[in-house]
């Protein structure tokens, strides 16, 4: 998807954020295509398991071993041979033999009216096929008893490659590496993983009225913000970035900004000069520059957005163009729009196959006025309410500029495109800021 400045697609009112996603994830997968970043051997790095949180796994992983590596007990119990359980007497009685624990396994064989006393984990030993939990038994005088209809011939025993047969993958390229993922591939004896490179991201701040912490504020000036919540949001990401400071609102400094970011990055994010005040250069530097996707979004906050590349400069090491997002300039917006479009083309870009994040459902403590026409993203509380079923409760004041009301959420209330006022007790999609792994 490449437009030119007279592209149609700019004269429209205001695109839908469902249009706009499939615009960006067209456009990347363009660029990957273009740079044929999957044959591209300098994309992928070798790193050491505990050097591979959240990136992006670049082959299938197979499994060396079968997991489990041989049958072995799934829970606390007896083992014994399950054949007992078709005799007629509704209640079974076996000698206990020996003891079986997690890596001492027991070495002699089981006779027909004799069990072993096995712990999780253990290997089970010759002549046993079934596990009866050790709460479902009596026992006295080294042997046990147990109703014959409490289980089945089999249960309770975990076979070889049950889990994961040896060949086969344990992980799938793509996979955006949790916690989780690094304890299955520890448990494979596996101690480095191939992975996609960093990108690197070029972030921006345009605009006259902003100072940098050191600085002091005078009449009509503020704190610049916005670097540092990009800065924080591509850090989970784990992406290398390239901080370019604060740019003057004129069009020669953007112009050199952007084509110093489009020589180092994969991608540059600027907020601010993207609406259509005097001041705003962005769009004009972008014409001129490479080429935009579109500029304004049906929904609130952050309706101007730009989205394009900027055309390969010279000098440029990278066989990529740079993917550009402008940005809002107010920090709420930013956070939103980064969160519902940005941080999905990084990671398509980055090669992972799961973007999105999920949605879950909560009844709102409150009305939530809204109107049609647009896709809303308010700031929430998520809680509990006294029947255990999630609840939510807005933050206040969901004007763009108040940046509080990110600070305080942990969760985002997604109001459709069509959806109207909202009334307490209604249920209403979320998208919760933190992941549990």
């Amino acid at each position: 998807m490449k437009h030119s400045p007279n592209s149609p697609i700019l004269l429209t009112p205001s695109l839908h954020v469902d249009e706009a996603r499939k615009a960006i994830a067209n456009l990347v997968a363009e660029l990957l295509q273009e740079a044929n970043v999957a044959q591209d051997p300098q994309e992928i790095e070798t790193v050491s398991l505990d050097k591979a949180i959240n990136r992006i796994l670049a082959a299938d992983l197979l499994s060396p071993i079968d997991v489990p590596a041989a049958d072995n007990s799934a829970m606390d119990g007896y083992a014994f041979d399950g054949a007992c359980l078709s005799v007629g007497s509704p209640e079974i009685s076996l000698r206990i033999v020996g003891t079986a624990l997690a890596g001492k396994p027991y070495e002699g064989s089981i006779g027909k009216d004799e069990c072993l006393k096995i712990m999780t984990g253990a290997l089970m030993p010759q002549g046993c096929d079934t596990v009866i939990p050790q709460e479902f038994t009596s026992e006295q005088d080294g042997t046990i008893r147990f109703k014959q209809d409490q289980l089945k011939v089999g249960e309770n025993r975990r076979l070889r490659g049950e889990d994961l047969k040896q060949g086969k993958a344990a992980i799938s390229a793509g996979r955006l590496l949790r916690p989780s993922d690094l304890g299955l591939v520890a448990s494979l004896g596996i101690s480095t993983l191939p992975v996609r490179r960093k990108l690197k991201v070029a972030i921006l701040s345009s605009g006259d009225e902003l100072r940098a912490l050191n600085e002091t504020l005078d009449a009509g000036s503020v704190y610049d913000s916005n670097r540092y919540s990009l800065t924080g949001l591509l850090n989970r990401l784990d992406l290398e970035i390239i901080d370019c400071g604060i740019v003057r609102d004129d069009p020669t400094s953007l112009r050199k900004a952007f084509i110093e970011a489009s020589e180092k990055a994969d991608v540059l994010i600027s907020s601010g000069g993207v609406s259509v005040g005097e001041a705003d250069f962005t769009k004009q530097i972008m014409q001129e520059l490479g080429d935009v996707g579109f500029w304004k979004i049906a929904m609130r906050p952050g309706r101007p957005m730009a989205f394009g590349v900027l055309k390969a400069a010279p000098g440029n090491p990278s066989a990529r163009k740079t993917l550009f997002f402008g940005l809002p300039g107010n920090p709420v917006a930013v956070m939103v729009t980064f969160y519902q479009f940005v941080r999905s083309a990084l990671l398509q870009l980055n090669g992972a196959k799961q973007t999105e994040p999920p949605l879950i459902q909560a009844i709102t403590e409150t009305a939530i006025r809204k109107k049609p026409g647009r896709t809303e993203f308010q700031r929430a509380i998520l809680g509990r309410g006294s029947d255990g079923k999630p609840t939510l409760r807005l933050t206040g004041s969901q004007g763009a500029g108040i940046l509080r009301s990110m600070s305080e959420a942990n969760c985002f209330v997604i109001l459709a495109h069509e959806q109207g006022n909202i009334a307490a007790g209604d249920w209403v999609d979320i998208a919760l800021f933190e992941g549990l792994l």
